[in-house]
């Protein structure tokens, strides 16, 4: 069973998760077809950003799990090593 602070964490994660992906589905596919000096255009960054953004993210997190699956396999070399 979770406890309560992990449903809270868990819920938070999920709204922000819905929040971020309604704000880029309004970026990408609405605001196109809205004219270039409507309100709405304040709340959002420039277009070239929704390519940068998620490129660069996504850059981020290869490396992530590229250093993760480096430092596991370099740990088992190591320990592979030892009870030889």
């Amino acid at each position: 069973m979770a406890t309560v602070s992990d449903q809270f964490v868990g819920y938070g994660l999920v709204i922000f998760s819905l929040v971020l992906f309604a704000y880029y589905t309004v970026w990408i596919i609405i605001l196109p077809f809205t004219e270039s000096d409507h309100l709405i255009h304040k709340y959002f960054l420039p277009r070239e950003y929704s390519v940068i953004i998620p490129v660069v993210a996504g850059l981020v997190l290869l490396l992530f799990i590229g250093t993760f699956i480096t430092i596991v396999m370099w740990k088992n070399q190591k320990s592979d090593k030892k009870s030889a």
